[in-house]
């Protein structure tokens, strides 16, 4: 009998590990969150596969704080990366519960990817995602007053490209300022010549790649910006985030840059998860610059 029970142990945990290892990275990131010992941070029952388009990748999650309230809450809308090719909404789970648990309805958007779609076919969901939140989200407890964007790496691009370029809320009939700031986690914002097969791709078929890149539409009315970034980044250099914070300085805009040593790519929103929160202070840094605007 004790060598059945051990033979069926031992299949579960081969199916098991063939079950993880076959998911994606951000998948395994959600399954470390939820599985790590310690408080579990609640939220409502998210909300998932909301169409906010007619695309199968146009749909969005909803994480809400845990019981109703008379107050509405802030919300901050995320955009995860992916070279403009790869990722989805569902491996991120970990974010809507993390900001969730801390007052925010916690918006995790999806979005076009290339080659089927090329620049600014996501910038385009990036607004149309913003304009359902503006319409919806009072439904969930929040504040279409105060709505803050959120991206990690492709997804920075183009929630910073939505956020400073106006005409992109424009063709959705909303003005720059529903956006009260924007979070850029290792975001690509000033990145020419094109050099990777995935931004050629992406981006290398419009007639003027400096309307496709953020540093462009720098300016001094931009909503305010919080850039993070880690100084041992080799697939998106830390001098993006630098240089737009220069610029948008410059012009006397509000935005503040942090670069946190020690921290590459991946690092920077695996630190949102809660067995690497010891990575970089990413989550405390996110609340207190929603709270402070």
């Amino acid at each position: 009998m004790i060598k059945y029970i051990l033979s069926a142990l031992l299949l579960a945990l081969v199916v098991s590990g063939f079950w993880f290892w076959n998911k994606t990275d951000p998948q395994k990131l959600d399954f470390a969150d939820r599985m790590a010992p310690g408080a579990v941070e609640l939220a409502e029952t998210p909300i998932t596969g909301t169409a906010y388009g007619s695309d199968a990748r146009q749909q969005l999650d909803i994480y809400a704080p845990l019981g109703r309230t008379e107050t509405a809450h802030p919300v901050l809308i995320f955009f995860h990366g992916g070279s403009w090719r790869d990722g989805e909404r569902e491996g991120y789970g970990f974010v809507g519960r993390t900001f969730a648990s801390r007052g925010f309805v916690t918006v995790i958007a999806d979005y076009r990817k290339s080659p089927k779609v090329r620049f600014p076919a996501f910038v385009q969901d990036t607004a149309a995602t913003i304009a359902w939140v503006l319409t919806n989200i009072a439904k969930h407890d929040g504040d279409p007053k105060r709505i803050f964007l959120m991206g990690h790496s492709a997804g920075a691009h183009i929630a910073m490209m939505a956020a400073l370029d106006p005409q992109w809320l424009a063709a959705m009939d909303l003005k720059p300022n529903v956006i009260k700031g924007v979070i850029g986690l290792a975001g690509p914002y000033d990145f020419l010549p094109l050099t990777s097969d995935s931004s050629k791709i992406a981006l290398g078929q419009w007639p003027d790649l400096n309307e496709t890149q953020p540093i462009t539409y720098a300016r001094g009315d931009a909503p305010p910006l919080l850039l993070l970034t880690g100084d041992k980044d080799t697939v998106v250099k830390p001098r993006n985030s630098k240089i737009l914070s220069e610029k948008i300085q410059a012009l006397g805009g509000q935005q503040q840059l942090k670069i946190y040593p020690g921290v590459g790519h991946a690092d920077i929103i695996m630190a949102v998860a809660r067995p690497f929160r010891d990575k970089a202070p990413v989550v405390a840094d996110v609340v207190d610059f929603i709270n402070a605007h």
